[in-house]
């Protein structure tokens, strides 16, 4: 079994965040995958979605305990599951990617992101997969320093970021989809 999990913030203000695009992403997936609606489930705290990809199962995981204590919903499934870190993948924002690209990491730090960082000290490892997708802003090829960081993160996608991050949805699902 794998898990797959989006992080985000739990409720309607966080909807269409740049904060949330984990979640976004992982919505994604089970459209395309054929997936059953996403199902609340208080033993884990988390919205989990269960079916196959490729053959193998997979459970696609909405952590619904603030994205800064994520590593609580995903512990809690790896514990019940019998299952590793590198049995889970980890949908992320990234500031320091730019919009409409992405990352895939493998046992490496938080880079200073809360809920990345609350998972490893959950799992006492970094060793999981992680896709990184863009939220910031890049000049001449270098990312930008964004003052203020916390309301970027917390505001709504432009129209035109939506369509950025629409061109970008496919190539995304397909990389999680090798990662499997």
């Amino acid at each position: 079994m794998k898990i797959i999990i989006g992080l985000g913030n739990p409720g309607q203000e966080y909807s269409g965040t740049r904060h949330n695009i984990g979640f976004e992403i992982i919505d994604g997936l089970k459209e395309t995958s054929g997936f059953p609606d996403f199902e609340s489930n208080k033993k884990f705290n988390a919205e989990i979605s269960k079916g196959s990809i490729d053959g193998a199962e997979t459970l696609l995981v909405k952590p619904q305990t603030f994205m800064n204590l994520s590593g609580t919903a995903v512990r809690s499934l790896l514990d019940f599951y019998k299952l590793a870190a590198d049995d889970i993948i980890v949908v992320q924002y990234d500031l320091d990617i730019a919009l409409g690209k992405y990352k895939v990491s493998a046992d490496s730090s938080s880079a200073c992101h809360n809920g990345v960082q609350n998972i490893i000290d959950q799992l006492g490892t970094q060793k999981f997969k992680r896709l990184r997708v863009g939220i910031g802003e890049e000049r001449d090829g270098a990312p930008v320093c964004r003052l203020g960081a916390h309301d970027f993160v917390l505001g709504k996608f432009s129209e035109e970021e939506k369509k950025t991050i629409e061109s970008i949805r496919g190539n995304i699902v397909s990389e999680i989809k090798n990662l499997l």
